[in-house]
């Protein structure tokens, strides 16, 4: 039932979604006795997606999150013993359908892995990703994820692949499940910096240590965060990512998923 609401409830609360249905609710209002209230719908929509999409909302949504974990470094103990990185990359159908890896988003996470799979030749490289589509059909992002590691220089052999987590907290269950990490292991988290919080709160209640190491920022320096952008799809991208993010964390932490609203670095 979480995964349904979150697809069908979430995907309605988007930004995007959300005042396109204002603005269309509006203009049917308009032409009705109700012209007035109409009229006020279609201008909140308007005014609010040239917000979303020019001000600097989705810098200042997405700063935060993408700050909570510094990047990682490797110190002096032992090389990391495995290497997670999360999908959300691979568009799995588009894949199926030219029979060849197509990615859209995120590539950061794929490239990061890889340069640390070279880094550290005995550590374990996991791809955990299945299909995040309400309705999907067979194809599994971690279908095509082995090929674009292979083609990166990645043996085979070192390769585990993940194939049924529907979202993040499946992908911290399932890996753990199939992963059964030993104490004293080192394991490396690789996922988009804004998406790191909720990964981590993750992970730690499914009870798996990992290692935060973000990449994919898409928010400069603190000086950055107020500046406009002149591209509007950008800044409704920002926004949009980022008000799903927050959305999610806090859906998360209402029903008991994470132990804290924004999971930050281990005390």
């Amino acid at each position: 039932m979480f995964f349904v609401l979150s697809k069908t409830l979430g995907f309605l609360l988007l930004p995007t979604n959300l005042l396109i249905g204002v603005g269309f609710v509006g203009a049917i209002l308009m032409f009705t006795r109700f012209a007035s209230l109409g009229r006020k719908l279609v201008i909140a929509a308007v005014l609010l997606l040239v917000i979303c999409g020019l001000s600097p909302l989705g810098n200042l949504l997405l700063y935060p999150l993408e700050q909570r974990f510094p990047p990682w470094e490797a110190g002096s103990g032992a090389p990391p013993d495995g290497i997670i990185v999360l999908g959300a990359s691979i568009e799995a159908d588009l894949s199926a359908a030219h029979g060849t890896p197509v990615v859209r988003s995120s590539p950061d996470r794929l490239i990061a892995a890889a340069a640390l799979a070279h880094r550290y030749p005995k550590a374990r490289v996991v791809f955990s990703g299945g299909s995040a589509k309400l309705i999907s059909n067979d194809a599994r992002e971690a279908d095509f994820a082995g090929t674009i590691f292979q083609s990166l220089g990645i043996d085979k052999s070192r390769l585990i692949m993940e194939r049924t987590s529907r979202n993040t907290q499946e992908n911290a269950e399932f890996s753990k499940a199939l992963l059964a990490p030993k104490q004293g292991e080192r394991w490396l988290l690789v996922t988009s910096a804004f998406h790191m919080p909720r990964s981590v709160g993750l992970f730690r209640k499914a009870g798996f240590a990992v290692e935060p190491y973000p990449v994919d920022w898409r928010v400069g320096k603190r000086a950055d965060v107020l500046s406009f952008t002149n591209a509007a799809l950008d800044g409704l991208g920002r926004t949009e990512m980022a008000v799903r993010e927050w959305m999610g964390l806090i859906a998360y932490r209402a029903t008991g998923k994470i132990d804290d609203l924004l999971p930050g670095p281990a005390k």
